[in-house]
């Protein structure tokens, strides 16, 4: 079994790779509201559906990728309390 300082440093590893991960996610989501941005400008007055379909689909991956987020920083602030009552 490792030990405390072992755990402490894995913990504190895996919150790295987390936090630089919540970063990629943010910068997934800035690009993907500049292309739906750029979307709305190129199809505006457009009643397509697939267009509609494609505005819907960008908000939801954007939405995903917000959620995701949240998920992450409560995921490093579980492993930080667990870290700290080792």
């Amino acid at each position: 079994m490792a030990g405390v300082e072992e755990v402490r440093a894995g913990i504190a590893l895996a919150n790295q790779k987390t936090t630089e991960s919540i970063a990629a996610l943010q910068q997934a989501a800035m690009g993907l509201e500049e292309a739906q941005q750029a979307l709305a400008e190129a199809t505006q007055g457009s009643a397509q559906e697939e267009m509609q379909h494609a505005h819907g689909s960008l908000a939801e991956v954007i939405q995903t990728l917000v959620g995701a987020q949240s998920i992450l920083n409560a995921t490093i602030a579980s492993t930080e309390g667990y870290a700290g009552r080792l």
